[in-house]
């Protein structure tokens, strides 16, 4: 796409990127790809809110100079270092030397360290401003959301917010970068996926960046991924706001592991007893096919969890030990959570689960059930009676 005015003076300069595999080197985004949003004030002074990742910095600056011509630039405006970002700085600073980098006292010590900046700086505070000439833009610290030095950008003028990774999303929007023009039930798992995967961990901090925000007048959202928010910027400030709450809907992740089908089997017992109590979103995933990042996403939407795996070799399934690794990062707030694991000569598996219970303060809805091998009848019948917990736990 070419550069795209979004209103008056302020373009959208960003990219769409197809060649990564794995944002951040862990999540896939192969299938639908990513959005580097970045954004030019053509006023008297002319400011540019964040870069693009550096894969995509010729084509970034050749947008930037579709819109202001041979001026130069006043201001690159750095809301957020991660490299994804930022890394685009180096080949921007290579056509514009003079223009003054805009950041905070956290921004500069990591530019320095990643790419050697340390001249032309323009430190900022909470609540500063910085006047354009019609525009005037204000500043706000969001620290931890989700790295130390993040911050949004406030337009004053025309009440646009440059909010950074906040309301961002995986999937690159195709033909329009508008809420308006895109089905906007397409992005909801995407949105929900980077927000569980990327922001989860310091929810939190994301909660109060939100509150912090609520006391100005919003009438465009500019996230640093995803869909710039125009027609409906509500939409997305409600889903982030209830995401950053976790609030949960009615319904239930069964996530699993099984080397011979063992585990499988019990997993699938429980998906049947739970839709024969009358719960009406199931889902289940095995955790050596899919990859954790959906997993979590649905357990970020729904209010119950189980999670089941077999024991290996005194200890538990490598793959369920890797979901268990981000669920306590992330933490499972004001979620019922159930465990069922797999033996056949020596337990592991419950060892595990029994740490992440005491890590997390899981709301556990009974103890752990074992099963040793193949489940029977007797086995079957305990699944029916956890399903029922669980049913009512949630409901």
């Amino acid at each position: 796409m070419n550069a795209v005015n979004i209103k008056d003076e302020i373009f959208w300069v960003g990219v769409n990127d197809y060649q990564t595999i794995l944002f951040e080197g862990m999540w896939p985004i192969d299938q639908e790809g990513v959005s580097y949003n970045a954004y030019v004030i053509n006023d008297e002074k002319v400011a540019i809110i964040d870069t693009v990742k550096s894969i995509k910095a010729d084509e970034y600056i050749e947008k930037i100079k579709s819109i202001i011509g041979d001026k130069m630039v006043d201001y690159l405006i750095v809301n957020h270092m991660e490299p994804d970002h930022s890394s685009g700085i180096t080949e921007l600073l290579a056509e514009y030397p003079d223009m003054q980098i805009v950041g905070n006292k956290k921004t500069f010590p990591i530019m320095n360290n990643f790419y050697k900046i340390c001249e032309n700086l323009h430190e900022v505070c909470d609540g500063d401003t910085l006047c354009l000439g019609k525009h005037t833009l204000q500043f706000f610290m969001t620290p931890m959301v989700h790295w130390p030095e993040s911050m949004v950008t406030y337009d004053i003028t025309d009440k646009v917010l440059f909010s950074m990774d906040v309301f961002g999303s995986f999937k690159a929007p195709v033909g329009s970068i508008f809420d308006g023009d895109n089905d906007l039930a397409a992005f909801e798992e995407p949105t929900r996926r980077y927000y569980a995967c990327i922001v989860g961990k310091v929810a939190g901090q994301a909660l109060k960046a939100l509150n912090k925000l609520g006391g100005i007048e919003i009438e465009t959202i500019c996230p640093s991924h995803g869909l710039i928010w125009r027609d409906n910027p509500k939409h997305i400030l409600d889903m982030y706001v209830k995401m950053s709450a976790k609030e949960t809907d009615p319904g239930v992740v069964i996530a699993y592991g099984s080397m011979y089908g063992c585990t499988q089997k019990a997993a699938e017992a429980l998906a049947i007893a739970l839709k024969s109590e009358g719960v009406g979103e199931v889902k289940l995933y095995d955790v050596a096919k899919t990859d954790i990042s959906f997993i979590i996403s649905d357990i970020w939407k729904y209010k119950g969890l189980f999670l089941g795996a077999p024991s290996y070799y005194g200890q538990i399934f490598p793959k369920m030990a890797n979901l268990l690794y981000k669920l306590s990062e992330i933490r499972v707030d004001n979620h019922k959570v159930g465990f069922f694991g797999n033996y056949s000569w020596s337990g592991g598996a419950d060892k595990n689960f029994n740490a992440f219970i005491e890590c997390t303060k899981a709301d556990t809805i009974d103890e752990i059930l074992m099963i040793q091998g193949t489940p029977d009848e007797a086995d079957v019948i305990k699944l029916k009676a956890l399903a029922k917990k669980m049913a009512e736990a949630i409901n």
